[in-house]
């Protein structure tokens, strides 16, 4: 996934840590703000729009937790990520109530945090392109109607789908000529993601490609060890 022009605030008052931060941040393609104490920090917030907040917990003036409840006020869905250098399991626990994303204790990997980052944002993305209200696309020759779980090609008879095929064909049309991630279609309709729910998935994906065989420019590919992807030939050669 693309880091570049994604935006992080960093709140975090150990002036040479948040700048060794930044600094690493920065050299990964993200474009990081740097605000000194939590009082900052809601004031950076407030005047920008960011893809993820990183807080450190214990700070003068106001402390990570305060901060993060005000950040909710304002933005339910944008991520959030504590920094601790204390690893109690009530801080921990009050972190998650009032809306973390994830923690990191302090001293952590600096690759772990990356990782987590691009996990993060990653998830919410997908988790905002699954949740769109569209329910009628276009793929090739072939329309569908999620709502009536009807599936047309060249405005023939349409076919009937069953209930996962249609939520299964949605969420790959949602990602059309794009990756949609294998968890993230269990988590979304299988509401599991097991070896018995991965394995009926795929039974799903080789129904779907009969459905979708009368169109040479369509097929769905399999992006191993990462998910599927719904191709339509003549819009990624355009």
């Amino acid at each position: 996934m693309e880091t570049e022009n994604k935006r992080i605030l960093l709140v975090e008052d150990d002036p040479n840590f948040g700048t060794v931060l930044k600094d690493y941040l920065g050299m990964n393609d993200y474009d990081v703000t740097h605000a000194k104490n939590g009082m900052e920090g809601f004031e950076k917030f407030k005047k920008d729009t960011y893809d993820l907040c990183i807080l450190d917990v214990m700070m003068p003036y106001k402390d990570g937790f305060t901060l993060a409840k005000e950040i909710r006020e304002k933005n339910k869905d944008v991520p959030i990520i504590f920094l601790t250098a204390k690893a109690l399991k009530e801080d921990v626990l009050k972190g998650y109530k009032v809306g973390a994303d994830d923690y990191l204790n302090k001293p952590f990997d600096s690759e772990v945090l990356l990782m987590k980052i691009k996990a993060i944002i990653q998830r919410k993305a997908t988790n905002s392109l699954s949740d769109s209200k569209q329910f009628e696309f276009q793929v090739g020759n072939f329309h569908l109607n999620s709502k009536l779980r009807f599936l047309s090609y060249n405005k023939q008879q349409p076919s009937k789908l069953s209930p996962k095929e249609n939520d299964l064909l949605r969420l790959l049309a949602l990602h059309k000529n794009d990756l949609m991630p294998r968890e993230l279609a269990l988590t979304k309709i299988w509401r599991d993601d097991n070896y018995f729910t991965s394995r009926s998935m795929d039974v799903y994906i080789a129904k779907l490609r009969k459905y979708l065989s009368q169109d040479d420019g369509v097929e769905i590919l399999n992006i191993h060890g990462e998910g599927f992807r719904l191709v339509v030939k003549d819009e990624v050669e355009n």
